[in-house]
């Protein structure tokens, strides 16, 4: 197997999320640390226009979202399962949930003032400014949620949460799942990057020990690589064959078609191609690039747009 490259940067919450199933799984992995903010030349020569962090990259394929790349590190490594039976089907719905809902309320809790404060400890304002447009551009103007409103949900969420580990461990049981890294990610954000917040664990004792056995999992071992040394091999590599793969034609769009690719909430910038495969549950891009040479770049089919580029 190549070797599993991330693309991301440290306080990423969802690129946590990935470094803990790294470690979860026992996964040796190479670290690019790529810019929170726009631009970001060497990631998106290698995406096409995709921004959220992290990105994995393996060769000449280019992984993005985490549900995805969950589910290529599963088929790489089966166990310990991300997925354990019975709960496999209920794990997913719970991390979706976690990903989505928790993550907003999360957010919008945390970047109150003394959240800002913590997590932009010594950083100009002119930065501190390019962030929030950053972030502001990446909802596609879309209001953020108020902090009341915020807090008094994350407040129901952690309770139920916390109403999960009644009995057992971990949210799904006595092993982890998927439900427990994507719900671990926005609270390591409150507890790691807005300390000053943390408070409102507390009333949440049994995620408080929870939340010590997931960061114990660690992140497994890792090599730092340049960005430069990333696209590298990504132009000696050669994609994965997807001619096998069978197609799914959900859109009316045939492969071959030049088409694009976009989110459907949260970083809209698409990605265009080639489409050279789309199954149940992906979709695939060929995309070409004077600095990485030909590249397949897959998404998930849940939570983004295909769109055939008009000619």
């Amino acid at each position: 197997m190549s070797q599993l490259i991330l693309h991301h940067y440290p306080t990423s919450p969802f690129a946590e999320k990935i470094r803990l199933i790294f470690g979860y799984k026992k996964l040796a992995w190479q670290s690019v640390i790529i810019p929170r903010i726009m631009p970001k030349p060497d990631l998106t020569a290698l995406t096409g226009g995709y921004r959220r962090t992290p990105v994995m990259q393996i060769g000449a394929d280019i992984y993005c979202d985490t549900a995805l790349i969950a589910d290529v590190l599963e088929k790489i490594a089966p166990a310990p399962s991300l997925y354990p039976s019975p709960v496999n089907g209920a794990s997913r719905i719970v991390a979706q949930w976690a990903d989505s809902q928790v993550f907003a309320a999360a957010m919008a809790y945390n970047f109150q003032p003394a959240g800002i404060a913590d997590v932009f400890a010594g950083v100009p304002e002119e930065g501190i400014q390019a962030f929030v447009a950053d972030r502001a551009a990446m909802r596609g103007g879309a209001p953020r949620m108020a902090i009341g409103e915020g807090t008094s949900t994350y407040k129901s969420q952690l309770r139920r949460l916390s109403d999960m580990l009644t009995e057992h461990a971990y949210l799904m049981g006595n092993v982890p799942s998927i439900a427990d890294f994507s719900a671990y990610h926005p609270m390591w954000f409150t507890l790691e990057r807005a300390p000053s917040l943390s408070g409102i664990l507390d009333a949440t004792p049994l995620l408080k020990d929870w939340m010590t056995r997931m960061k114990a999992i660690g992140h497994g071992v890792h090599e730092k690589m340049t960005s430069e040394q990333a696209l590298e091999v990504a132009n000696q590599a050669t994609p994965l064959d997807v001619t096998q793969m069978p197609f799914v034609n959900e859109h009316g769009i045939e492969l071959g078609s030049e088409v694009t690719i976009t989110a459907d909430s949260f970083g809209l910038e698409p990605t265009q191609g080639v489409l050279v495969a789309a199954t149940k549950t992906r979709l695939i891009l060929q995309r070409k690039d004077k600095r990485t040479g030909t590249v397949h770049v897959h998404f998930p089919r849940n939570g983004f747009i295909l769109k055939k580029v008009k000619s």
